[in-house]
């Protein structure tokens, strides 16, 4: 689990996203789960858990990668401490943590997947950027 400095942001896999004491000491409030293949995190109460099942490539919902990406933005800008986290942590986690800091704070979301890359080992499948990129590009109307 890497800290996407200066926010308090982590990356990680869904090992991690279950280890709550761990989340506990470093102040996690917020758990992003990212994996259709991984069942929901069993976490306490005391923990927000918002868990969109999206897949590794191509052939994800509009709708719910929006959601996905929307509410991690959300999170993002109201400094909300949070773990996004996938099956690996290495693809969907990198992707919807760099296209929410875009959405949140501006910028290409290219750069700010080059600046995700520079904290947290990534290895994004093509096809999911292709479908991120083209939601920021042409967001869902209201």
């Amino acid at each position: 689990m890497n800290q996407i400095r200066p926010h308090p942001l982590w990356i990680g896999h869904v090992g991690e996203g279950e280890a709550f004491r761990r989340l506990f000491e470093i102040g996690v409030e917020a758990v992003v789960q990212l994996a259709a293949e991984e069942p929901p995190l069993p976490l306490p109460r005391e923990l927000i858990l918002c868990r969109f099942p999206l897949i590794d490539g191509v052939g994800n919902r509009p709708a719910l990668l929006t959601l996905a990406v929307e509410t991690t933005a959300t999170l993002i800008r109201n400094r909300v401490p949070t773990l996004v986290c996938c099956g690996a942590g290495m693809s969907r986690s990198p992707a919807v943590t760099a296209a929410a800091l875009s959405v949140a704070y501006a910028g290409p979301p290219e750069e700010w997947l080059k600046s995700v890359a520079e904290c947290h080992p990534s290895d994004v499948s093509p096809g999911l950027w292709d479908e991120v990129r083209r939601l920021l590009v042409n967001p869902r109307p209201a």
